[in-house]
């Protein structure tokens, strides 16, 4: 269930959104026209939240709030777009020296913004690293760094997003064409993994809101309803046959295949 008020007079012009998830409800208000600011609360059962969400509707309607008839130009969903969360990976890259610098860079940035925009910037990484989850570029990645385990490459992929959407999608069809961004790399005597990345969002969310990760995780679920099942991948490559590697991707096997990058 989901219930949308507001409240106007001479110097007010409020929302207030209600919505009910299992034994869970979640809160947005703020000035119309805005994204406005988010609250939730879990209870034991869903009776017991309905109870609550009742009291507090009731409550909010004695002090003069009435239904909404809709809730087109009342409340913005989010901000951030696709298009916003490509700006931001490219503008980070010009602030600051290295990549820890340029993730504090983007983190200042998204803690600035509504949390919904916060939570929409993840659910957009993650859509776009889940893709990145292939056998192609587990092989390249095994290849340039003589090796890569599941935590390894999983912080190879949020490197491939932090280069840039073009790239990225480049990377995904051929994993050669990262042979220019790795030689950068190699010469700042860097690696190409990006930890950081994926926990930017949350720590924004942390450092706007004083909140810890399980709010944080709890919140996206709320609003995202995303349930990331990892897929299974079937390699058609073999870590030991260093012929078929070979094959696979020439370039690469050429410049890592007997001298990986290694920290």
């Amino acid at each position: 269930m989901e219930t949308l008020l507001i409240y106007q007079d001479k110097t007010s012009n409020k929302f207030w959104k209600i919505s009910q998830k299992e034994n869970s409800f979640m809160v947005t208000y703020g000035k119309v026209g805005t994204i406005g600011a988010i609250k939730t609360k879990t209870f034991d059962s869903e009776d017991e939240c309905r109870k609550e969400i009742d009291k507090l509707i009731r409550s909010k309607m004695k002090k003069g709030y009435v239904p909404a008839d809709s809730a087109n130009q009342i409340l913005k969903d989010t901000t951030m777009t696709e298009q916003l969360f490509w700006e931001l990976i490219d503008t980070c890259k010009e602030k600051g020296d290295d990549a820890e610098e340029q993730m504090e860079w983007l983190t200042y940035q998204l803690s600035k913004r509504p949390v919904k925009d916060i939570v929409t910037f993840d659910s957009i990484l993650n859509k776009y690293y889940s893709k990145s989850y292939t056998s192609d570029l587990w092989a390249a990645a095994y290849i340039i760094m003589g090796g890569c385990s599941d935590d390894c490459f999983d912080y190879f992929r949020a490197f491939l997003l932090y280069l840039g959407k073009e790239p990225y999608k480049a990377a995904i069809k051929d994993p050669e064409t990262l042979m220019p961004y790795l030689k950068r790399i190699e010469e700042q005597d860097e690696m190409p993994q990006l930890e950081e990345l994926l926990f930017v969002a949350c720590e924004a969310f942390e450092e706007k809101t004083g909140q810890d990760d399980e709010d944080y995780y709890d919140l996206y679920e709320k609003l995202t309803n995303d349930e990331y099942n990892q897929p299974e991948l079937e390699f058609d490559w073999d870590e030991d046959d260093e012929e078929g590697l070979r094959k696979k991707f020439p370039l690469l096997w050429e410049a890592y295949g007997k001298a990986p990058l290694e920290f």
